[in-house]
Parts: C-alpha cells; sequence; structure tokens
C-alpha cells in the first residue's frame, strides 16, 4: 500500500493521507470524499468536476455498494443520460472514473476492460 496524492479525514475530521495500492486505486473505500475525488480528477487531467461528474461518480458508487461489482457502463451512461462518448469525454477511462470514485481495486480481469 502506498500514501499518494490526496487526503481523507477520519472519525474525527482530522486530516490523514489517503492510501493507494500500487495501481493507484483507494485501498479502504470509507476514505473517500469529494475534497479527495477533485485531487484525484486533477490529478487525471480533469479541471473540475462538474455537475454531470458528479452524477455518474454517486451512481456509481451507489451501484458498487449496492450490487458488491462494477456497474456495467451501459448502465451508467443511461443512468446519466450520457452516451460512451460523452462518458469518455467527462472520465478518460472507466479506471479513472473508479479511481476518482475511490472504489477498490477491481481485480485483473476487470481492469483489463477499463481503459
Amino acid at each position: 500500500m502506498f500514501a499518494l496524492a490526496g487526503t481523507s479525514r477520519d472519525l474525527v475530521g482530522t486530516v490523514v493521507p489517503a492510501v493507494f495500492d500500487s495501481d493507484g486505486f483507494l485501498a479502504e473505500s470509507g476514505d473517500w470524499t469529494p475534497d479527495l475525488a477533485r485531487s484525484l480528477a486533477h490529478d487525471a487531467g480533469i479541471a473540475e468536476l462538474t455537475a454531470k461528474h458528479w452524477e455518474v461518480i454517486h451512481f456509481v458508487r451507489q451501484r458498487y455498494f449496492s450490487i458488491g461489482a462494477l456497474p456495467v457502463m451501459r448502465l451508467v451512461c443511461r443512468a446519466a443520460g450520457v452516451d460512451r462518448t460523452q462518458a469518455h469525454r467527462l472520465f478518460s477511462s472507466c479506471k479513472a472514473l473508479w479511481r476518482i470514485a475511490g472504489l477498490p481495486n477491481p481485480g485483473e480481469e476487470a481492469k483489463s476492460y477499463m481503459d
């Protein structure tokens, strides 16, 4: 595990470094904060997270925590009202979205489909 750019807050609000695995995924999903998402987005080349970005991020997080797996991007796009091209413009890849949303490493097979 590695502490990389970005911070999180513990239960009493103290800022602590966020810990990521060797592939850049957040080690503990509970450490995710909107500020951390902004920092990760900036690192991914996204200058500002718009309302549409947040809609997609919150949908992906909600689906992941309700089904425990990577949601199908076709359903993510449909729920957010974007097509694949627009989704790619928002987040350069599924992997970037997954990291910004603060979700754990999905495993080697899933990562192979994320670029």
